[in-house]
C-alpha cells in the first residue's frame, strides 16, 4: 500500500477582481493533472456588510469551468443568458467551448449582510475534438450529487466517475472530482484505475505514506499504484484527476487551447468586442496589456 508522491505543490497568491486567491495549478513542473489545468482556492475570506466579490465579465475558450463552494454564495451570469446562485456543495459547470463570457459576484442579500466566502475555481481542458463545441451551462445542487461513505470518509462526487458512482454533470473525458470529509482516525484508498490523481487539503491535514500534507497544499500522486490517505484529525480534501489530455495545451489569461493561433484569435476577438456580452452588464475586464 505504500506509495511515493511525485510532487508537493505550495500555494502562490494571485489577485482576481477584488479578491486574493491561492493558486495551485498550473506550475512549470506540472501543467495539468488529468484534464485539470487550473486550480484556485479563493478564501476563506470574510466580507464586511456591504462588500463582496466582484469579478467583472471576462471571456473563456477551450475549457470547462467548475466552481465549487465550501461557504458563502456567488451569483454566476453569462453570455448565454444564465443567472445562477451557487451555494456550498453545488456544482456550477460552464463549458466555454468556442467562447463564452461570464461574471461572478456576491448576491445582493449576502452582500448586505456580509459573510465568509470559501471555495474553488477550477478549469478542465477539453479534448481537441470538443474545443470548439457550442458553449453550455449546467448547475447541479448538492442534494443531487452521489454521496458515498468508506472508512470514515464521506465522499461527494461532484463530477465524473469514481468508486462505482457517476455524477450528473456532462463531462467530455474520463475524470473525477470528489469532496472528501474525513473524520478523525479515518482512511481512504484511492485505486490506481482513476488515471492521474492529486489531492488538495482544504482543511486540516492528512498523511500519505510517511508524508504529512497540511492545509493549502496539493499533492500529486504516483501513477499506477493504490494510495492510502489517513487523517488523524478531522480534514477536508478534494480528490481529482483522470485521463491526460490528448496533447499539450497552451494557456494565456483565460484562454486554453491546443492551438497558439486560436488563442491569438481569441485575444483579438475580445479586444475588438466580438464575444457575446453578459446581458445587463456593461463593465468588463480589459485584455491584459491593452
Amino acid at each position: 500500500m505504500q506509495t511515493k508522491s511525485t510532487l508537493l505543490i505550495e500555494p502562490r497568491q494571485r489577485d482576481i477582481g477584488n479578491l486574493s486567491v491561492n493558486r495551485l495549478l498550473p506550475i512549470a513542473r506540472r501543467r495539468a493533472v488529468g484534464p485539470f489545468v487550473f486550480f484556485d482556492h479563493m478564501g476563506p475570506v470574510p466580507f464586511a456588510p456591504g462588500t463582496g466579490l466582484d469579478v467583472l465579465p471576462h471571456p473563456h475558450i477551450g475549457l470547462a469551468t467548475l466552481t465549487y463552494l465550501f461557504a458563502g454564495e456567488i451569483t454566476h451570469r453569462d453570455s448565454l443568458g444564465v443567472e445562477q446562485v451557487i451555494r456550498p456543495g453545488d456544482v456550477n459547470w460552464m463549458t466555454a467551448g468556442r467562447g463564452v463570457v461570464h461574471s461572478e459576484r456576491t448576491p445582493p442579500a449576502t452582500r448586505a449582510a456580509g459573510g465568509t466566502l470559501d471555495g474553488l475555481q477550477i478549469w478542465i481542458g477539453l479534448p481537441t475534438a470538443e474545443e470548439e463545441r457550442a458553449p453550455a451551462f449546467e448547475h447541479h445542487a448538492a442534494a443531487d450529487l452521489p454521496v458515498l461513505e468508506t472508512g470514515g470518509v464521506r465522499l461527494r462526487l461532484a463530477a465524473g466517475a469514481a468508486f462505482g458512482a457517476q455524477a450528473p454533470v456532462s463531462v467530455y473525458s474520463e475524470m473525477f472530482y470528489l469532496d472528501a470529509g474525513c473524520a478523525p482516525g479515518s482512511s481512504l484508498t484511492l485505486p490506481p484505475d482513476l488515471g492521474e490523481r492529486a489531492l488538495y487539503v482544504a482543511e486540516g491535514q492528512v498523511a500519505v505514506a510517511d508524508r504529512t500534507v497540511a492545509a493549502g497544499r496539493m499533492l500529486v500522486l504516483e501513477d499506477g499504484a493504490a494510495v492510502k490517505i489517513s487523517a488523524d484529525t478531522a480534514a477536508r480534501l478534494v480528490l481529482f484527476g483522470g485521463a491526460p489530455l490528448d496533447g499539450p495545451r497552451h494557456m494565456w489569461w483565460n484562454f486554453v487551447s491546443s492551438s497558439k493561433d486560436r488563442i491569438e484569435q481569441a485575444k483579438a476577438d475580445w479586444a475588438e468586442g466580438r464575444f457575446d456580452a453578459v446581458p445587463g452588464e456593461t463593465e468588463f475586464v480589459p485584455l491584459p496589456g491593452t
